[in-house]
């Protein structure tokens, strides 16, 4: 199976966040799944980190120590395509996350099984899996 992993999912797993749960492990860890980052991740990352947030929101890691630890674990970082930025338009609108949005799309048109912790992001398809 391919995963993509959501931009939280992808974190807990440098930090070994205990958000992550068992089930979520086993899944990432197989190694039959090839685990996928996207480039949106990065993003996401590189502007809430560059805007020092703390509580919730924060990012423990810039987006280049994300870059660099992903690629160590072994995650495939795949890029944004502009189809993909166009299918957005098309997602129905239950929810305003720009990046969660771009992910959901680049599940539907890479055939990846997004691997999430939000349960709006889920119920956009029965492919995403919620955690």
């Amino acid at each position: 199976m391919r995963l993509l992993l959501d931009t939280h999912v992808a974190l807990w797993t440098l930090t070994d966040d205990p958000r992550l749960t068992e089930d979520a492990r086993t899944l990432i860890l197989d190694p039959a799944n090839e685990v996928c980052v996207s480039a949106v991740t990065l993003w996401e990352i590189a502007i809430k980190h560059g805007l020092g947030r703390a509580g919730a929101g924060a990012m423990p890691v810039s987006a280049h120590e994300a870059q660099v630890l992903f690629g160590a674990a072994g995650y495939l970082l795949i890029p944004i395509t502009p189809e993909q930025a166009v299918i957005v338009e098309t997602l129905p609108n239950i929810h305003a996350d720009p990046f969660d949005r771009l992910l959901v799309a680049q599940g539907l048109t890479e055939a990846l099984v997004l691997v999430t912790h939000d349960a709006v992001v889920a119920s956009y398809n029965t492919r995403i899996i919620k955690i």
